[in-house]
């Protein structure tokens, strides 16, 4: 569990959605649904500004009782937003996503966003190094492997 997060994003790719920091609920929530992703980031400029989820959507659009159309993403994006370095471990990462409870966290370094983690990210990687650990064991017992 000390694989970097570079190492992650590396496999999955650094492409981030970004959406401006001027722009509407209703055309967040388009852009999330055109790329079938569960979060946004937002940004003022080049300026990590927030990031926008699903979970938004529900405790502070709807349970708000705003209108999507005039309701502007700064009045509902989560802000001051936690961010990790590229050099986070997994294990630091499966950490954090404990104790804060969050989904998605921003990859940032020398103040610029280089890449986004997600649980499911995580998820995949451990799972996949637990399958290549468990072949690796298959191969050793049946006498596949040398010592």
């Amino acid at each position: 569990m000390n694989t970097s997060i570079s190492t992650l994003l590396e496999g999955k790719g650094r492409t981030v959605c970004t959406i401006p920091a001027n722009v509407t609920v209703a055309e967040a929530v388009a852009e999330m649904n055109r790329h079938k992703i569960g979060s946004i980031v937002v940004m003022n400029g080049t300026t990590l500004a927030g990031i926008f989820t699903e979970r938004d959507v529900l405790t502070r659009v709807v349970a708000g009782n705003l209108d999507p159309k005039s309701t502007p993403i700064t009045a509902v994006m989560s802000a001051n937003v936690l961010t990790i370095a590229p050099t986070a471990t997994v294990q630091q990462v499966m950490d954090i996503f404990a104790e804060r409870r969050c989904r998605h966290l921003p990859v940032v370094e020398a103040g610029q966003l280089r890449g986004l983690i997600s649980i499911g990210d995580v998820s995949r990687w451990v799972a996949n190094a637990h399958r290549a650990e468990a072949e690796s064991l298959r191969q050793y017992i049946s006498g596949g492997l040398s010592t």
